[in-house]
Order: structure tokens, then sequence, then C-alpha cells
């Protein structure tokens, strides 16, 4: 198999362990044995166990940055940018592959450089939300970013407990739930000239 083929393959097999199991659960022999190889060729690809995981996690963190951006560019209606931004948080978290579990479970976070990835997540996020709103309503910096990571937290917080607490409500129907209440709050703040 190609070594880019063979990486993707051990990534995702990675992926499923560490999922279910946990960083600290999880043993690269289990991550061999799921993806069909001998441990040495999974240590031609990662060193260790920490690498493997943080390669998941920068993979994870991307896509869920990459998507929030695409949220906010898909329109110039905000009301919508705010719906289409905790819809990304939703199915981001119903996903089937788990990756979720890697950024807001994550039980390594006492790892600098996992807490690292982590928090980037909610940095990135926050920079662009905060962006938008800088420039729709002329707040400073500071007070655009307190409320886009308030914005963010939101869409978080609520993704991760709908998940496990309030299953019972349809996926779209509770991004849109979330979305209204945050756009009922930000829409407040006049757009600026």
């Amino acid at each position: 198999m190609p070594r880019r083929e063979r990486r993707a393959q051990l990534l995702a097999s990675a992926l499923e362990v560490f999922s279910a199991q946990g960083y600290h659960a999880a043993a690269m022999d289990d991550i061999a044995e799921r993806a069909g190889v001998s441990k040495p060729v999974l240590y031609q690809h990662f060193p260790g166990k920490l690498d493997l995981y943080l390669a998941l996690l920068d993979a994870s963190c991307d896509t869920i940055i990459a998507s929030t951006r695409k949220a906010l560019e898909s329109t110039q209606d905000n009301r919508q940018r705010v719906e289409a931004t905790m819809a990304v948080f939703y199915d981001y978290v119903s996903s089937d592959s788990g990756a979720f579990r890697l950024v807001f479970e994550s039980d390594l976070t006492n790892e600098p450089a996992v807490r690292e990835q982590v928090e980037r997540v909610t940095s990135e996020t926050a920079a662009l939300v905060a962006e938008v709103i800088h420039e729709d309503t002329g707040l400073t910096d500071e007070q655009s970013r307190l409320l886009a990571v308030s914005l963010v937290g939101m869409a978080q917080v609520s993704a991760r407990f709908w998940l496990t607490e309030a299953g019972g409500i349809e996926r779209a129907d509770a991004a849109a739930l979330v979305g209204g209440l945050a756009w009922r709050g930000i829409r407040g703040y006049p757009r600026a000239d």
C-alpha cells in the first residue's frame, strides 16, 4: 500500500480506537490490530502514541475551524451566519467518526501540545466570529472577541449536551433552537455603517 494511503488507514483506525477508549486506555497494539498491520508498520509512520494522537487532533481541529470559516463566508446575512455556525458544531459532534471526542472530551489536556490544539479550536473559531462582529458592529476588538468566545462556547457546550442529554430533539432542530437564541442576543448590536 502506498505510504499516503497507509497513513490514512492508520489514522482512521486510530480515530476509532481513541474515540472509543480515550488516549490512556488505547494501546498501539489495539490500533495496529484495528488497521490490520503489525506494530512495526505503525511505528514506521508514527514514532509514538502521542504523535499519532496529535496528528489526529490537528486534523480534527482543522476540520471544525474550516467548517466555521465556510459557514461564516456562506452568506452576508448575519442571522444565517449564526445559524450556519451553530449547525457546524452540531454536525461535528453528531459525525459518525467521533472526532469531536478528541477535541472536546480529551483525557489528555494536561499534555501541553494537546491543550494547545484544543484551545486552538476556541481561539481560531472565535477569531473568525469576532472579525464579523467587529466589522458589522464597530465594537472594539476586545468586545468583539468576548462576544465571539461566548457564542462559540454556547455552540460547543450546547452541541455536546444535545448529543448526550437531549437526543430526543432532531439535530437540525436543536441547532436552529440554539442558533435562534444566539441570534436574539447578538442582533441587538447595531450594524456599523
